[in-house]
């Protein structure tokens, strides 16, 4: 890789590239039977996260690709319905097309990555019509999130702190207006998130760093989180839906 600045961007890409081979490697190992079987993501069996993944790597390398051409391009040909007719397609494959796919897509991404610089970062993406970065970061979270989704052997429990507040930050557009979180992992700071208005409501949120950021993330905490608004214990908040990106959104 020739980029040479952003710890946290080489940590981001560093941990999507530990992903991507504890991935393709369980795949490899199982049964096809062990691949139709239920994820934790409501109503997706894990041949549909790995089709799923299998096309978000080539999205998120196209987006790369292209950008370093000086160049945009939809984040999925077709939009969300091409997106949709693709996991599908590939969720039906049998385990050594499907793992044959995966590899190609990954190899992709691991090469777009391979190809960037310095200079490439600010290059303007179609994705949230936003930058490299954005698309990276992408990436980072698509593997990660449903790295866990899969059960696999990896969970939200292992989350690196830095990947946990990333999702702080980028799932704050989750906060309803007129709504205050203030975040409380356990022996760390807090944080506060809002999105816009904060006269309303204000809740604190209590638990384990990687726990909070599993309930932003629409995923079910290993541990428990206690919620409370004015000293009284309360039900956790409601969350608005995943923020959706300009072009083709991903669904989770």
């Amino acid at each position: 890789m020739t980029l040479s600045e952003g710890a946290a961007l080489q940590l981001a890409i560093s941990e999507m590239n530990d992903s991507a081979c504890a991935l393709r490697q369980w795949l490899e190992d199982h049964s096809d039977d062990e691949i139709r079987e239920a994820s934790a993501l409501p109503g997706w069996t894990r041949a549909q996260v790995y089709a799923h993944l299998r096309g978000v790597s080539s999205a998120v390398a196209r987006q790369l690709d292209y950008a370093k051409r000086g160049e945009l391009i939809e984040m999925y040909d077709g939009g969300t319905d091409g997106r949709n007719a693709d996991i599908a397609r590939h969720a039906a494959l049998e385990k050594l097309e499907l793992l044959a796919a995966l590899e190609k897509s990954l190899g992709q991404l691991a090469a777009a990555v391979e190809a960037l610089e310095d200079q490439d970062l600010t290059a303007r993406v179609s994705y949230r019509d936003g930058t490299v970065v954005d698309a990276l970061q992408a990436g980072w979270r698509e593997l990660v999130i449903h790295h866990a989704d899969l059960l696999i052997g990896f969970s939200s429990q292992n989350w690196s702190t830095e990947f946990s507040r990333h999702l702080f930050d980028f799932l704050e557009a989750r906060i309803p207006e007129k709504t205050r979180l203030v975040l409380q992992p356990l022996g760390q700071q807090p944080v506060t998130l809002a999105n816009g208005n904060t006269s309303g409501k204000s809740y604190v949120v209590t638990g384990q760093l990687t726990d909070i950021a599993a309930w932003l993330a629409g995923r079910k905490p290993v541990g428990q989180l206690e919620a409370w608004a004015a000293a009284d214990a309360v039900e956790l908040p409601a969350l608005l839906p995943w923020p959706s990106p300009s072009v083709a959104p991903l669904q989770h």
